[in-house]
């Protein structure tokens, strides 16, 4: 799993690293950072396809719990299911047929969690399996669905072991490899940093098993087209590859999250990567998230549906900074469902603001003019005490 040849030279290398910045420029990010997607890949679990490696998941469970007490939110995306199946079955390759892959999926799934489950309970921290297809993260309702769960089980201390559900999924709704698989989750939790952990040390300029001059690089632009050209390959174990990693690196930018593939054979690598050391490539987005969210809202020429709001409601928004609450709107209307970019004008019918909505179109009507402590007597639920997020809106 390196990095494939470039016919880039040393020159070239050098400017694609951090620009004009110093190389430890931007691991302020990683300190920062508090909500954390880890992903860990199979040759790494497998011990290149020897079965579970016990050992090195008891080291990164360690880390992962240093972390969550250090306030930082996680989710692990966790290769190894076909890999671990493989091994309990006694197959030496990885099968071509789909059935046979989706069996050694369910086979070594059973493995898989229970180790995990069994290293995180040795420090009294709960976790829970979740499997995901492509479907889930395409289809808006299963989407926010998802994302409402991740969020309750964050909320919790509970931490998310995420896998493809390759017992179900078919080459038409599969990821194709859980670097995607990490990438979107990232983006689905709004995720400060994906760690992607490899058995090689990072990204190298050049092929280092072909070229003893390959340089490693520390720090890079994720949306740099000259990395796509430098990645080669995955291994037999996995779907993945350096490029798979790159594409990773690339789609979980657009949220503005910033990546790190780095080995996780490295002694205490998380916990490295916590304080702000050079390790692996650091893949930087061109945006921090929030920026990077509120880009994307403005750029939304159709929105789903309105709300009108009165005086009070505008000048909170316009001066405030604030959330929209249901106190503040008048008018409803659009048939828009939940999650969807709607628009709020003010009774003139000038637009002043897009922003992804709490609720449906109809409950919003329901709760329009009333105060937020009334939501849950009025629907029987509460999903937020705010109509719009401030975090999720955008002023024009």
């Amino acid at each position: 799993m390196t990095a494939g040849k470039s016919s880039m030279s040393h020159a070239d290398s050098t400017s694609i690293n951090a620009g004009s910045t110093t190389v430890s420029s931007q691991r302020h990010r990683l300190q920062r950072a508090k909500r954390w997607v880890v992903k860990i890949g199979s040759a790494l679990l497998t011990d290149n396809g020897q079965g579970l490696d016990q050992a090195a998941m008891a080291a990164w469970v360690e880390q992962m719990v240093a972390l969550k007490a250090q306030g930082v939110e996680l989710i692990l995306v966790s290769s190894g299911a076909v890999a671990e199946g493989m091994v309990r079955m006694g197959l030496r390759a990885r099968p071509d047929s789909v059935p046979e892959l989706q069996a050694c999926a369910a086979i070594g799934q059973m493995g898989l969690v229970q180790a995990y489950e069994t290293h995180f309970r040795q420090h009294q921290v709960r976790t829970a399996q979740v499997l995901l297809t492509h479907d889930d993260l395409s289809d808006r309702k299963r989407y926010l669905n998802a994302r409402s769960t991740l969020r309750t089980l964050m909320g919790w201390g509970v931490i998310a072991v995420i896998n493809e559900n390759d017992t179900v999924a078919t080459d038409e709704i599969r990821f194709g490899d859980n670097d995607t698989l990490a990438a979107l989750v990232a983006n689905l939790v709004e995720a400060d940093a994906l760690i992607i952990l490899t058995d090689q040390e990072g990204m190298f300029d050049r092929d280092p098993r072909h070229d003893p001059t390959a340089v490693l690089l520390p720090e890079v632009q994720a949306t740099d087209a000259r990395l796509l050209k430098m990645a080669g390959g995955g291994g037999a174990l996995g779907r993945g590859g350096m490029i798979t990693k790159v594409r990773a690196a690339r789609l979980a930018a657009r949220s503005g999250c910033a990546t790190v593939i780095a080995s996780g054979r490295g002694e205490n690598i998380l916990q490295r990567l916590k304080q702000g050391d050079v390790l692996g490539t650091l893949l930087l987005p061109e945006q921090d998230r929030l920026a990077a969210r509120k880009q994307w809202l403005a750029g939304h020429l159709q929105v789903a549906g309105q709300v009108q709001l009165d005086a009070g409601a505008v000048a909170a928004l316009r001066q405030g900074h604030r959330s929209l609450l249901p106190v503040g709107v008048k008018v409803v209307t659009g048939g828009f469902q939940r999650g969807e970019v709607i628009a709020c004008v003010d009774e003139s019918g000038e637009q002043i603001a897009l922003g992804l909505v709490n609720y449906c179109a109809d409950e919003a009507r329901r709760i329009a003019g009333q105060a937020s402590e009334r939501i849950e007597a009025i629907l029987g639920y509460v999903d937020a005490p705010e109509l719009i997020h401030r975090d999720n809106m955008v002023l024009i």
